[in-house]
């Protein structure tokens, strides 16, 4: 059974839900009260979570992008696209709510160690790692009698008891950072030091021929058939690096792109709302702004313009790598006969992200001074680049906002939920209820028979789950699960109250001014008509929604002046460099010395010469 939370006391009250008609059909048991003694038989369903990186709503074909994505569009077809399901703005957060179905203030990711406020750090629900207080899916399933691996980014821990072998997984093979470099172990420079890749808790050196999307599926394969002869359903979650900063993709990948792009991003963007409208994801007609952030793509120069479009090629590149080695796993799982029995979630931790690397002149020597940053090597080995707010823009049509902000386009992310064997998923639908990232570890135990931890594990109480499972709208039962109750988030002072078909939304400096905004994302998906004082009465009631959800879950405001984009070259500064400053102030200094000593001893000679000359001239005299 899955664990529901209930109004009233946000994620402190749950009840149990009803079992599943999906399981009844596929179990050949009813699931035991407690997951701790509820061994999983083989008809247990296998689950596959494919999360990506940064991409936008409507990066992926089947929700209106252009980029090559047959694969997952492929999964769309065999199961049920949501079009209005939310995630948090940035990474970890999202992570950790997608492994416990808990909040992420719940859940220790408050804010993440790259963007939270020197006051926030330590206080209760700002830990910046996932925390003890929570269960995750692994945990839960590993318990039910599946096997448990993860491969790519964690993101949620770097030490040895919070690493994914310490979390539920028997294998894992993980980045503890944010990101790092798709074609070697290399860091981001400037932000961490190593590439911080660790297997089963053990420092690890990546192969020579490694490139992340290839590699992370790969090992999963591995993983895979290195336990097959136990007989047991397997959880296997792969987490993507594509397509977070370094932008970069094989040579192939990027030239099918060659003739792609060269019309901007506002034509993309238009582009793709039109499609999105077209298959049935966005409501046709949806009306789309142009954000403030945008760059008027006409007074670009042709350097610019070259650069500008030769990224997009590499991000669709990646893109489209990524999607090849989706296809590659579920081409293995058809041969290996797991194909009709395994459930496969897709979907993306966050909007895109606008962050430009190079907006600051120390960031642009230093980023110059460590890769190849001409055109012509944008996405290639050597490389570091960002699509920036303009691309960004794109991928996030036709919504606004994106990765960061509390807008549509940073929360809104495509989602894919499939079980091609099970008629009872209605597969090649679209459901436009509100779902949220919180609800996948309670669809996936209740699809699977396994039961919920009911708010304690081993003995000692931990955070219920807060989401509810989806299965009812997997079915086309419901329409939304989640009804009239309210649903709150924030991150880094971004905020937003979900309650039926309204938002609630505030964005702080440098994307918002601050104000809560309501919108209809029934009809307007993309927050173009504020409702604030056209509906003063829900204006009203949702903020006092907001608060009691601020309240419940120990929401910290943010310090004057606080901005994320500041925050992170802060952590950078205290991280990486300071150090290199003061390695390079070091050495500046010893160059110096050496110069000072250099030129006293060329003094003291010349004055040495000189005595001796006058001393031959009296001499001579």
């Amino acid at each position: 059974m899955a664990v529901r939370a209930e109004a009233g006391r946000g994620p402190g009250r749950v009840v149990r839900s009803r079992s599943a008609i999906i399981a009844s059909l596929f179990l050949l048991a009813a699931a035991p009260a407690l997951a701790q003694a509820s061994p999983a038989s083989p008809r247990h369903p296998n689950i596959v979570i494919l999360l990506a990186d940064d991409w936008g709503f409507s990066d992926v074909g089947a929700f209106g992008g252009e980029m090559a994505t047959p694969n997952i569009d492929a999964l769309a077809k065999a199961g049920v696209r949501f079009s209005n399901f939310h995630v948090a703005g940035s990474c970890s957060p999202t992570r950790a709510m997608l492994q416990t179905g808990t909040m992420n203030h719940r859940n220790g990711l408050g804010n993440m160690p790259e963007t939270i406020p020197d006051a926030h750090r330590g206080k209760p629900g700002y830990d910046t790692v996932m925390n003890f207080r929570v269960v995750t899916i692994a945990q839960l399933l590993k318990a039910a009698g599946y096997r448990t691996y993860l491969t790519g980014k964690w993101h949620l821990g770097s030490d040895a008891k919070r690493l994914p072998q310490a979390r539920g997984y028997d294998r894992a093979y993980s980045l503890a950072d944010a990101g790092a470099d798709n074609f070697e172990q290399r860091p981001i420079e400037g932000m961490y030091a190593t590439a911080a890749w660790s297997e089963n808790g053990k420092p690890v050196t990546l192969p020579k021929d490694y490139y992340s999307s290839h590699f992370v599926v790969q090992k999963m394969i591995d993983y895979i058939e290195a336990d097959r002869a136990s007989g047991k359903p397997f959880l296997a979650s792969v987490n993507f690096l594509a397509n977070h900063i370094p932008v970069q993709a094989p040579d192939s990948d990027i030239a099918r792109y060659s003739k792609m792009y060269r019309d901007g991003w506002t034509a993309l963007r238009e582009a793709r709302a039109k499609r999105a409208a077209a298959l049935g994801i966005v409501p046709a007609g949806t009306p789309i702004v142009t954000m403030g952030t945008t760059p008027d793509w006409a007074k670009l120069d042709a350097e610019e313009r070259a650069a500008q479009i030769r990224v997009m090629q590499a991000y669709g590149g990646m893109a489209t790598a990524m999607d090849r080695e989706i296809g590659r796993l579920v081409a293995h799982l058809k041969a290996t006969g797991d194909y009709d029995n395994t459930i496969f979630v897709f979907l993306s931790d966050n909007g895109p992200e606008p962050t430009n690397p190079f907006n600051r002149t120390i960031n642009r020597l230093f980023l110059n001074s460590k890769y190849d940053t001409s055109t012509a090597n944008i996405g290639r080995r050597g490389s570091f680049s960002a699509v920036g707010p303009g691309w960004a823009s794109a991928s996030a049509s036709p919504l606004s906002g994106y990765k960061f902000t509390a807008s549509e386009g940073g929360l809104r992310s495509p989602l894919i939920i499939a079980w091609p064997g099970n008629p009872q998923v209605r597969a090649g639908t679209i459901n436009s209820g509100l779902a949220h990232v919180t609800d996948i570890l309670p669809t996936l135990t209740d699809l699977a028979g396994v039961a919920g931890h009911g708010d304690s594990w081993n003995g000692q109480a931990v955070e219920p789950v807060t989401g509810r499972s989806l299965v009812p709208m997997l079915e086309g039962v419901e329409a939304s699960v989640h009804g009239d109750t309210p649903i709150g988030y924030e991150l880094s002072g971004n905020a937003a109250l979900f309650r039926g078909d309204y938002k609630l939304v505030r964005n702080l400096a440098p994307t918002g001014d601050g104000k809560w905004r309501l919108y209809d994302l029934k009809t307007d998906p993309g927050e173009t008509n504020d409702l604030s004082a056209a509906m003063p009465d829900r204006f009203a009631a949702m903020q006092a929604d907001y608060a009691a959800y601020a309240k419940a879950n120990g929401v910290l405001d943010m310090p004057a002046g606080y901005t994320a984009d500041e925050q992170i070259n802060r952590y950078a500064w205290e991280r990486q460099g300071k150090t290199r400053a003061i390695k390079a102030g070091l050495i500046l200094g010893g160059i110096l010395l050496l110069l000072s000593a250099l030129v006293w001893r060329w003094v003291r000679r010349r004055r040495a010469r000189r005595v001796d000359q006058a001393k031959a001239d009296m001499i001579g005299a």
